[in-house]
C-alpha cells in the first residue's frame, strides 16, 4: 500500500506502521522464507505499492498465482479478519486491480518475449547450454570472429551456421584466434540443438524486446510486467539465466541517474537460488557486478528464495531491505541457517530474532528496511498487509483478452527473419560451390579442347602422310614411264623404281614441313 509518500508494508505487535522509504527502494532487497509462509503475499503487496506510486515492476510468475494482480481482490472471512486486524478503513484499503502486461518467452500466456543470440552473449549462453570451460572459451572466440567479420547472430540457426563455418575454416583462423578443437565445436552444436528443443528457436529471434517498453504507466500507475514462468521454471538454468539477461539489459540500457526520490523500476527475482546453483566464478562475478552497479541506474532488485544462505555473500551484502518469513529447523544445518539469517538483522532488544524466525506463522515476518540515510533499521516482528488485488490466477479467456488488447502485442506477435549470419554464409557457400563447379566445367572444357586439338593434329598428320604417299607414287610412275620410253624396258623398270623412291622421299619431306 502506498500512502503519504511511503510504502506501507506491515504493522508490528504494537500497532505501529512499518514502511519502506521509496528513495531507498533501489538499494535492493530480500524476501525469504519456507514454502507456505507468505512470500508471495509480501511480493504482491510490495509490487502493488510500487505500481501505485508510479514505478513499473517486473516479476516472474513461477506458480501462476500473480496473474490476479490485474483484477480486484475478493472479500472472504480470512480477508475480513486481516483487514480488521490492521484497522484498515475504506479510505486506507479497497479491492482493486493494477495495470498488468503479460509476457511469455513461449508466446502462449503472454506477449512474445524474444532476444537475439548476440544480445544474450557467450557467457550467458554457455551457462544455458551447460558448456565446460574449454567449450565456453571456443564460443567466446566464435562470437569474436562473428563480430570481426560483421556477421549478425540473431537466432540459433545463425549460431549453428557460424560454428560450422569456423569448424570448416579452422586452419585459416588458427594463427589469429588459436586452435579450436573440431570435437568441441561439434559438442557446442549439439548443445544448440538441445536448446532449440527446449524452445530456443522461439525466444531467440527478431523482433527482440526493447526493455524500455516495460517502463510503461497507466493512469499514473506503474505497469506490473508479469513473465509467465510456469513452464520456463522446468528448466531452472534457462529460467535463471534468462532473468539475469533481463537484469543485464536494464543495466546496459539505462543511463546513470544516481539517487532518486523513487526507483525507475523494481525487479523481483523469484526462486533466486536457481541463479546461483552450480554457477561458475565468471558467472557469479557477472551477477555481483550487475547487482552492485544497477542501483545507480535507478533499479531495485528483490530476490525471493527460501533461505538467505541461498544467496552468495557478495550479493547478500548488497540487499538493504529484508523481509524474513518463517524457517523450519529440523536438522543442525537448518539451525545454523536460521542463526545466519538472524545475524543479518540489527538486534531488537524486545525479542530474540533467531527464536522469532522459528516461531513465525503464515503472514508474519521479521523486517528491516533502510532509513532515509541508508542505515538498516532494527528488526521488527510484523504482520504483512493483505493485497488489494486478486490472489491466484485468472482464466484463459481473461488473460487472452488482456494480452491482445495491449498495444505491444502486435509489435512482438510475428517473428521476422532478417539477413544475418546464416543467410550470408549460405550465400557464401553457394558462391563457393558455384565457383568450384565453374572451375570444374572450365577444366573439363579445356581438357576436351586439348583432346580435340590432339585428335585434329593426329588426323592432319595421317592425311598428310596418306596424300604424300599417293602423290609420290603417281609422280614416280609418270617419271618411270617417261624414262622407259627413252631407254626401253630396262630403263622403264629402273626409272619407275627410282622415280617412285625419289618422289616419296622429296614429297614426304615437303609435306612434313
Amino acid at each position: 500500500m502506498y500512502r503519504d509518500q511511503k510504502i506501507y508494508i506491515a504493522k508490528n505487535g504494537d500497532g505501529e506502521e512499518i514502511t519502506m522509504n521509496p528513495s531507498m527502494a533501489n538499494r535492493h532487497g530480500l524476501i525469504a522464507g519456507a514454502t507456505g509462509t507468505g512470500k508471495t503475499v509480501t511480493l504482491k503487496v510490495m509490487a502493488e505499492s510500487f505500481s501505485a506510486m508510479g514505478v513499473p515492476v517486473f516479476v516472474s510468475d513461477v506458480k501462476g498465482d500473480l496473474a490476479g494482480c490485474c483484477l480486484p481482490g475478493k472479500e472472504s472471512d480470512d480477508m475480513k479478519e486481516r483487514i480488521n486486524r490492521f484497522g484498515l478503513s475504506e479510505t486506507d484499503f479497497s479491492f482493486k486491480g493494477y495495470p498488468v502486461a503479460f509476457w511469455d518467452i513461449y508466446g502462449k500466456k503472454g506477449i512474445q518475449l524474444r532476444t537475439t543470440i548476440s544480445e544474450m552473449g557467450p557467457l550467458l549462453l554457455s551457462r544455458i547450454m551447460s558448456l565446460n570451460e574449454t567449450q565456453s572459451e571456443i564460443l567466446n572466440v566464435v562470437f569474436k570472429i562473428a563480430d570481426d567479420e560483421g556477421l549478425l547472430l540473431i537466432d540459433t540457426k545463425d549460431l549453428k551456421a557460424m560454428l560450422n563455418y569456423v569448424s570448416e575454416n579452422n586452419k585459416s583462423y588458427e594463427a589469429e584466434y588459436g586452435k579450436m578443437s573440431g570435437v568441441s565445436i561439434s559438442a557446442i552444436i549439439r548443445s544448440v540443438v538441445s536448446l532449440e528443443t527446449a524452445g530456443g528457436d522461439m525466444f531467440f529471434g527478431e523482433p527482440a524486446v526493447n526493455i524500455t517498453d516495460m517502463f510503461a504507466l497507466s493512469d499514473g500507475k506503474g505497469v506490473i510486467n508479469i513473465l509467465d514462468s510456469t513452464s520456463l521454471i522446468n528448466d531452472g538454468v534457462l529460467y535463471s539465466t534468462f532473468l539475469l539477461y533481463m537484469m543485464s539489459e536494464l543495466f546496459e540500457t539505462l543511463p546513470e541517474v544516481g539517487d532518486m526520490d523513487k526507483p525507475k523500476m523494481v525487479f523481483f527475482f523469484d526462486e533466486a537460488h536457481l541463479l546461483f546453483s552450480g554457477a561458475s566464478k565468471a558467472f557469479l562475478d557477472k551477477i555481483e557486478q550487475v547487482v552492485k552497479l544497477i542501483r545507480s541506474k535507478g533499479v531495485g532488485i528483490y530476490f525471493i528464495t527460501q533461505n538467505p544462505k541461498d544467496i552468495p555473500g557478495g550479493v547478500l551484502a548488497q540487499l538493504g531491505n529484508k523481509v524474513q518469513h518463517g524457517l523450519h529447523a529440523y536438522t543442525p544445518a537448518e539451525q545454523k541457517g536460521i542463526k545466519a539469517a538472524a545475524e543479518g538483522f540489527r538486534e531488537n532488544p524486545q525479542f530474540d530474532t533467531q527464536e522469532a524466525i522459528k516461531e513465525l506463522g503464515t503472514g508474519e515476518a521479521v523486517i528491516s528496511f533502510l532509513d532515509e540515510k541508508g542505515v538498516p533499521g532494527i528488526a521488527q516482528r510484523v504482520f504483512i498487509l493483505p493485497p488489494e488485488s486478486l490472489m491466484g490466477s485468472i482464466d484463459d479467456t481473461e488473460r487472452d483478452r488482456r494480452i491482445k488488447e495491449n498495444i505491444l502485442y502486435s509489435k512482438y506477435a510475428n517473428a521476422t527473419d532478417p539477413d544475418s549470419a546464416y543467410e550470408f554464409l549460405l550465400r557464401k557457400g553457394l558462391e563457393k560451390e558455384e565457383a568450384a563447379e565453374n572451375e570444374k566445367q572450365m577444366a573439363a572444357q579445356s581438357k576436351r579442347a586439348s583432346k580435340e586439338k590432339e585428335a585434329q593434329t593426329r588426323q592432319a598428320k595421317r592425311a598428310a602422310k596418306s596424300l604424300g604417299t599417293t602423290v609420290a607414287g603417281t609422280v614416280g610412275r609418270e617419271v618411270g614411264k617417261s624414262v622407259g620410253k627413252s631407254f626401253g624396258s630396262f630403263g622403264k623398270t629402273l626409272g619407275g623404281n627410282v622415280g617412285a623412291s625419289l618422289g616419296r622421299g622429296i614429297l614426304s619431306t615437303l609435306f612434313k614441313m
